[in-house]
């Protein structure tokens, strides 16, 4: 299963533009809080309700929505083609249009809900009873912004170290000394893992996934890139630049980011041609649904899996994810609350878990698990996994392991301004335009600016 992440890029490229041009029509303030009549466990719905940016393309989403379908019932359930479009979604709730219900990834809810285009969820989550306890926390406070919930989160993820063992083994090295664990052997094992015959980059020793993983280094470094609550940018404190000069270090120590990254991108990432199959790769922290792609297109690959670690040697992993969100204007949005809860019930994280695990015992595969953003999910389909012998179930391990110990940025409402602020200043500096610290204080003056400005906005448009 591909990463939401490749999605979610893609979408926040046309976020800035598509919350200027239509912020206007949302209505300049927050949503109005529908009445609790709305929402009742009891009430079956007729007619139809619109589903924007959730394709349902396998048997996790298919299974759910039509578990979904009949909690409804009697009202079908059209899911609107496509990713979430941004543009298209903001236009619909200015002309009055909406969808009833859109699928959006976490850090997108904070500006949402400062732009009025989705409700809050106090009433949807009373009237139909939804204990958020079941939810994981950090994922919970992704969509938690101005002390109400607006979406219901889904599925997370996180990030674990990937190595290959045979590069690692023929260097002198551990999967101990590409876990994060000691910043100098990371370093060191870079060097011994490269190779560049004759100058020409051929596998990269190490990748240190930047732009993306800032944060994770930040946060492996004792420092957030953003207050806990939401208001101060924190870009250029000395343990981010730190972070910052460390993982591009890494890039540099191989002959600078141009060529790992041309080597990066010219891999086969999704297919049995990928770089740990071809050896071109020696370690990188990654999301963990990867896990599930080496395992479906390379299962012969040598390969070896451990949490990504703090200098403490503690795991640690940044949360991200997805989320239900019920636009301003929804025709039926107790149709929409029902279906965001029936989406993320234990019991419907099970049934999808058992279509999985059907189809990887036909495939002679094993089921490697999913994470949900429902901690009480998450235990249940945890002991439904089997084994697909080393070092999956090592890999696997280490997923499970990861996912309990998370953080994540809170949200707040300029996410995207605050992230393109953080990616530019990192973009500049593996460039070659910036050092470090000059490149994190132009971003923390951006990143503060935007936030006040929204924040004050924000304050405006509910008092």
């Amino acid at each position: 299963m591909r990463s939401p992440l490749v999605r979610w890029s893609v979408l926040s490229v046309s976020l800035a533009l598509a919350l200027t041009s239509c912020a206007k029509g949302t209505g300049g303030g927050a949503a109005p809080t529908p009445s609790a009549g709305q929402f009742n466990p009891g009430a079956t719905f007729s007619g139809s309700i619109s589903v924007m940016g959730f394709g349902a393309t396998d048997e996790i989403g298919t299974t759910r929505v039509d578990l979904a379908e009949k909690a409804l019932g009697g009202a079908e359930i059209k899911l609107i083609e496509g990713d979430l479009d941004i543009q298209q979604f903001l236009s619909a709730v200015a002309a009055g249009d909406p969808p009833d219900i859109i699928y959006a990834n976490r850090d997108q809810i904070g500006t949402f809900a400062s732009r009025g285009a989705i409700m809050p969820l106090t009433e949807c989550i009373k009237g139909e009873t939804i204990d958020t306890s079941m939810y994981n926390a950090n994922a919970l406070g992704q969509v938690t912004f101005g002390e109400q919930i607006w979406a219901i989160p889904e599925f997370n993820q996180v990030q674990i170290t990937m190595a290959n063992a045979d590069l690692l083994k023929a260097a002198g090295l551990t999967i101990e000394d590409v876990n994060g664990s000691d910043w100098s052997k990371v370093t060191a094992a870079a060097k011994k893992l490269v190779k560049a015959p004759g100058g020409k980059l051929k596998v990269i020793g190490y990748d240190s996934k930047l732009p993306e993983f800032l944060p994770l280094w930040a946060k492996a470094n004792g420092a957030d890139l953003l207050s806990a609550d939401g208001k101060k940018a924190q870009l250029n404190s000395p343990a981010v630049v730190q972070a910052l000069e460390f993982a591009v270090g890494i890039y540099t120590a191989q002959g600078g980011f141009a060529k790992v990254k041309a080597v990066r991108d010219s891999a086969d990432f999704f297919g049995k041609g990928n770089q740990f199959a071809k050896n071109e790769l020696g370690a990188m922290p990654m999301e963990q649904w990867y896990v599930n792609v080496l395992n479906d297109v390379s299962p012969k690959a040598p390969l070896v899996f451990d949490t990504f670690r703090t200098p403490q040697g503690k795991p640690l992993a940044y949360s991200s994810g997805s989320s239900w969100a019920i636009p301003k204007g929804s025709k039926n949005p107790g149709a929409a609350c029902r279906f965001a809860k029936t989406m993320t019930l234990v019991d419907t994280w099970k049934a999808a878990a058992q279509a999985r695990l059907d189809e990887r015992k036909a495939d002679g595969k094993p089921f490697t698990g999913v994470l949900t953003g429902n901690v009480k999910a998450d235990a249940e389909i945890e002991k439904m996994l089997t084994s697909g012998g080393e070092p999956w179930d090592a890999g696997v391990k280490a997923v499970y392991e990861a996912n309990e110990n998370t953080f994540s940025l809170p949200a707040n409402p300029a996410d995207k301004e605050f992230k393109d602020a953080w990616q530019g200043a990192v973009n500049r500096v593996l460039n070659g335009q910036d050092e470090p610290k000059a490149a994190l204080d132009k971003a923390q003056q951006d990143a503060q600016k935007a936030l006040d400005e929204a924040w004050a906005g924000w304050t405006k448009r509910t008092n």
